[in-house]
């Protein structure tokens, strides 16, 4: 037999509703009672009244607001009469009400959003999740200003879902339009609060970034994250190496290792996948670093000196030193180039001697030289 259920009563469903929503639903409910005073009055005008229609809706506005400018009265007793009914004793005192709930409605909003249980409609937000152990309003202020000065991403909203700041988050991050969820990645209510399904990026940081078992913790919400089918949208902290294979594995889509102390390899790896792996080994000092060579380098261009250093193998040019002692990064490739030393990204285990840069360079010097010889020839043939 099949059960019968009786349908929710307005009551019923309002009792189902945050506090927020009961506001807001008593605030329209006041507002169409209100609409209903103001309608009923100025039909009473118009017909007991010697007004027309927009006459008889201005004189109930301006009773209604108290303003009273005196060129429009009830003569009638049913005006009269009507007057006080409707709008001395309904439509006034719902406007009051009306005013008073939504004094209730902004000071309710605000304490929610003190305490991080606002729910935000966003989209094509930053969702991170978590806080740093140490320095997490530093970590949070560096992290953002770098995400807004990249180019696409100067107005992403970015929403911090942490246990952290329950009185509120610091006035320093409020200012760069911060705003955050006071829940766990593991619960999927908070998940839902933040609207994870609709970020445009999910930052996922260890709870601690020196403890390999918080790798356990990460893995829980990055698969949580992919049974939601994120995992493409997720980019997180692996203390331990040796879990980055499981990581990958549920399809995570960039994995790096927790450096606090330059937010930019978070920032690569979030809106260019792929740049944080060079970052972290320069970072590291693993396999290849930065190398200063005191050498004199002139009578090449920019783009011969990278020709040459990696036809010979020695490594990729970065910057050179100009005569001044400045550090010349990024030169035109066309630019020629007079200094007295160069930075080079080499290999950390096979360090080529600076004999070995300034052999590559004469030798490049020379090819050049003989192959415009050779141009010019065959110009003159």
């Amino acid at each position: 037999m099949k059960s019968y259920q009786r349908p929710l009563t307005p009551e019923h469903q309002l009792a189902h509703l945050p506090l927020s929503g009961i506001i807001r639903a008593r605030i329209k409910r006041l507002f169409l009672f209100l609409a209903g005073l103001l309608c009923l009055q100025v039909i009473v005008l118009r017909l007991v009244e010697d007004l027309s229609l927009f006459e008889a809706f201005w004189l109930t506005i301006t009773t209604l607001t108290t303003t009273g400018y005196g060129d429009y009265s009830p003569e009638t007793f049913a005006g009269r009469l009507s007057t006080v009914v409707l709008m001395y004793f309904g439509a006034i005192t719902m406007l009051t009400l009306i005013i008073s709930d939504f004094i209730e409605y902004r000071f309710y909003r605000r304490e929610r959003i003190i305490t991080g249980r606002w729910k935000y409609k966003m989209k094509n937000h930053i969702i991170i999740i978590n806080t740093p152990r140490q320095g997490g309003e530093q970590y949070f202020m560096r992290i953002a200003t770098q995400i807004r000065a990249v180019p696409g991403y100067e107005q992403t909203p970015i929403q911090l879902l942490t246990q952290a700041y329950p009185n509120g988050l610091p006035p320093e991050l409020r200012d760069l339009g911060l705003v955050h969820y006071h829940g766990s990645g593991s619960d999927q209510n908070s998940l839902k609060a933040v609207h994870a399904g609709d970020a445009r990026h999910i930052i996922l940081l260890a709870l601690d970034e020196t403890d390999p078992t918080s790798d356990s913790y990460t893995f829980d919400v990055a698969h949580r994250l992919s049974e939601l089918s994120l995992e493409s949208r997720v980019t997180l902290e692996c203390v331990s190496d040796q879990n980055r294979a499981r990581f990958r594995g549920i399809g995570i889509r960039s994995i790096i290792r927790p450096v606090r102390t330059y937010p930019e390899i978070m920032v690569r790896a979030v809106v260019s996948p792929g740049t944080e792996k060079v970052l972290e080994d320069l970072f590291n000092y693993q396999e290849d670093h930065p190398h200063r060579y005191n050498i004199t380098v002139d009578d090449l261009t920019w783009s011969d000196i990278v020709s040459a250093l990696i036809r010979h193998g020695i490594g990729t040019a970065l910057a050179y030193i100009d005569n001044n002692g400045e550090v010349i990064c990024h030169p035109r490739p066309e630019a020629e180039v007079e200094g007295k030393g160069l930075i080079v990204l080499v290999k950390s285990q096979d360090t080529p001697e600076v004999e070995v840069v300034e052999d590559a360079l004469e030798r490049y010097r020379q090819f050049i030289t003989k192959w415009h010889e050779m141009q010019k020839n065959a110009g003159n043939g």
